[in-house]
């Protein structure tokens, strides 16, 4: 019989057993250690780089060389994001966790804004209450250096192949993805997973059903009912509300690009420039709402109706600021002291109007989902 556990060598998130190993790979490429000195030293990263790169390789030899453990790398990174939430934001806060179980596994589907920040945020409020930490859904295609795929494989990271080329390779990718999302589920271990590929670059964030069907592959292999498998994963929406976005500029130039070219092309390492970006640029405050787990009164008899349930949790959990008030055109007792137009006015005038719908949407969305409720109920 075949182990179940092997069946995801290549996308599982690395072991205890295989920790150290990985971080002496990581600290041993030179392409890593480059990208460290680039990111510190900038323009002079090449002047300097015979002089930082051994002091990077020697600190990271002292530092990183006893991990020994994944809970080791996210002790570790756990207090790198305290120092960084302590710069890069007017705080932090969450709501929701309180009424969920300590001792059972969810899928948290959340809203996606930031590549790197969503899921790290959804685990720092997951430690913060003493539940465990969550594994994280990534897709290949920011992994196309090898020390990424360590990093990430070290913090609870797991494959998602978008690569994956032909009907025949992609079904396997997808079967294989639904069946690991289920084995960590049942063998206690929470899921986080975006309600779509991509980041909601507009602000509408939208499920999509595609999503839902791909966790159903394990279900309907196993003749499980559409709608019982939807119970048994015990699927939390998750919305998280930035105040500001560091990388809206860069989001509202390619929706800009999209709709006057109709085409954008990424550059190179345009996903890691926004990864930094969004790590070290500030976002004002920040709220995370953890939804209700669907119930089992709740329609959830096709992707389509499990993705509208979704859609109304995160909504109803958005937490607004007076950016997103004045993007709209309505008015709110708290000022935005001028930040959100000084953000507005940084760009040239064709582009601004797509930056403003970023802001806005959250908010029109949610109030759009407030009154269909209102008037379904009536």
């Amino acid at each position: 019989m075949t182990d179940p556990i092997k069946n995801f060598d290549d996308i599982r998130p690395y072991h205890d057993d295989e920790v150290a190993a990985a971080v002496q790979r990581i600290i041993a490429d030179p392409e890593f250690i480059g990208a460290i000195v680039q990111h510190r030293l900038g323009s002079q990263s090449k002047l300097l780089n015979f002089i930082a790169a051994p002091m990077v390789s020697w600190y990271l030899r002292r530092h990183w060389s006893g991990f020994k453990s994944v809970e080791a790398v996210q002790g570790y990174v756990a207090v790198y994001l305290n120092k960084s939430l302590k710069k890069t934001t007017a705080g932090v806060t969450f709501s929701g966790l309180e009424a969920l179980d300590k001792t059972k596994s969810y899928l948290f589907v959340s809203n996606h804004r930031d590549i790197a920040m969503d899921p790290a945020l959804v685990n720092w409020c997951l430690h913060q209450q003493g539940f465990d930490t969550a594994r994280i859904a990534i897709g290949d295609n920011l992994l196309k250096k090898p020390c990424a795929t360590e990093l990430m494989k070290l913090n609870k990271s797991f494959i998602v192949r978008r690569s994956a080329k032909g009907p025949r390779e992609m079904i396997k990718a997808l079967g294989q993805l639904s069946a690991y999302i289920a084995h960590s589920l049942q063998t206690g271990h929470h899921i986080w997973i975006a309600q779509k590929e991509g980041r909601a670059k507009d602000g509408n964030d939208v499920t999509d059903p595609a999503i839902l069907k791909m966790f159903y592959i394990n279900g309907k292999q196993q003749q499980i009912e559409f709608t019982d498998y939807m119970r048994s994963l015990q699927i939390v929406p998750v919305c998280l509300s930035y105040e500001y976005d560091p990388c809206d500029a860069a989001k509202a130039n390619e929706l800009y690009q999209l709709a006057t070219e109709g085409n954008y092309q990424k550059t190179e390492f345009e996903d890691i420039e926004s990864i930094i970006k969004g790590i070290v640029g500030y976002k004002g405050r920040v709220h995370v709402h953890f939804g209700a787990v669907l119930e089992k009164n709740e329609d959830l008899e096709s992707p389509e109706s499990v993705a509208a349930a979704i859609d109304r949790e995160i909504y109803q959990g958005y937490r607004f600021y007076p950016a997103n008030y004045q993007a709209a055109g309505q008015t709110t007792a708290e000022s935005d002291n001028g930040a959100f137009m000084a953000r507005i006015n940084a760009l040239p005038a064709e582009v601004q109007p797509y930056l403003q719908q970023m802001y806005a949407n959250p908010l029109l969305n949610a109030q759009k989902a407030k009154t269909t409720t209102a008037e379904v109920s009536q």
